[in-house]
């Protein structure tokens, strides 16, 4: 591709959270011309009078949403829908888009069994998605079809990723993983004044995430010890913070688990260790990582046990800003390129 060639992309559901978050991202994208951007909601009106967070870039004027099964030929098609809505419509897309990068979870879980219980509407397209986390693997610059991770799963895999790659920890792992309510989606059926102030499970056990985590765990790793998932609700309009902790191996040092943290992301641009861990301050939390393409990690020793913890902005690292990294990598941009990496304070 010349420098002065710019990919014509599609985003697919531009109206919900993640779709108007890659939307943002994307007007100040220089290698990229936004195509298409669908909303069966909104089609026929301007972005501009649906979307606040962009109303006021100049590059949005004359921008406007169009019907999901119109989409014209793009270089890349980003599916940004309610999981369950992509895959009848990917026969079509196939033939209209050299490249679809789906942010739902349709295509996440290589297992039959796992996807026929989690992702039921998923079945009937033939064709394998690649699962792709851009700090874990090369980019697959040949794959047409890539899937990224879940928000509260990739938060998970950054916290025990290299905990498990090195071979560090014992069979079991108990994850707890809190999301704020743009996790849920625009929408939500929980109302605002039951969210606020509140602080609540979401659900003990059974996620869909725990069973892709696993996946990559054993993908990325070759081994994944048994998971224990519960996810909570925060009081927050976005960002997720996920403890995770267990049992080291007889005989880790401290050393041990430091070295593999190093290892596992020092060529990593937004993934950043948490070292000098004097104050609860120290740690990871949303407050240094909501509003940018930023994931903060940090683990702490004690014995023979050990505490990992992430966090991440769901909309961003979790989803768009992710979508945006791996379009990077795939088609050789500079990985940062129209990218965040400080966050919206206070």
């Amino acid at each position: 591709m010349a420098d002065n060639d710019r990919l014509r992309v599609a985003v697919l559901g531009a109206s919900g959270y993640t779709g108007a978050e890659l939307v943002r991202l994307l007007l100040d994208h220089p290698r990229v011309e936004l195509a298409y951007l669908s909303s069966e909601r909104y089609s026929g009106l301007p972005i501009t009078s649906v979307l606040a967070g962009v109303r006021n870039h100049p590059a949005a004027s004359g921008l406007r949403f169009r019907p999901l099964d119109a989409v014209d030929e793009v270089d890349v098609a980003f599916g940004c829908l309610p999981t369950g809505a992509l895959p009848p419509r990917m026969p079509k897309l196939a033939e209209r888009a050299g490249r679809v990068i789906n942010l739902a979870g349709d295509f996440r879980l290589t297992d039959p069994e796992q996807a026929a219980t989690h992702y039921p509407e998923s079945a009937g397209w033939e064709e394998p998605f690649h699962y792709f986390v851009p700090e874990f693997s090369p980019p697959p610059t040949d794959a047409r079809f890539v899937n990224l991770p879940g928000c509260m799963a990739v938060t998970t895999l950054y916290a025990l990723q290299p905990l498990v790659a090195a071979d560090l920890v014992g069979d079991e792992v108990v994850v707890d993983a809190k999301t704020g309510a743009s996790g849920s989606g625009a929408k939500s059926s929980e109302h605002p004044a039951e969210r606020i102030g509140n602080f609540r499970v979401h659900k003990p056990f059974g996620h869909r995430h725990a069973p892709e985590i696993t996946q990559a765990l054993r993908t990325f790793s070759g081994r994944a010890p048994r998971l224990r998932f519960s996810t909570y609700s925060l009081d927050v309009s976005r960002g997720i913070l996920i403890s995770a902790y267990g049992p080291l191996r007889p005989e880790v040092s401290r050393l041990d688990v430091k070295r593999a943290y190093g290892k596992a992301y020092a060529k990593t641009p937004f993934v950043r260790v948490r070292t000098a861990l004097k104050t609860p301050g120290d740690f990871p939390m949303l407050k240094s990582v909501v509003g940018s393409n930023m994931a903060e990690v940090a683990v702490s020793v004690r014995d023979d046990r050990y505490v990992a913890v992430a966090a991440l902005d769901n909309l961003l690292k979790g989803a768009a800003g992710q979508a945006v990294q791996a379009l990077n990598l795939l088609h050789g941009f500079e990985q940062s390129t129209a990218l965040p990496f400080t966050a919206v304070t206070p």
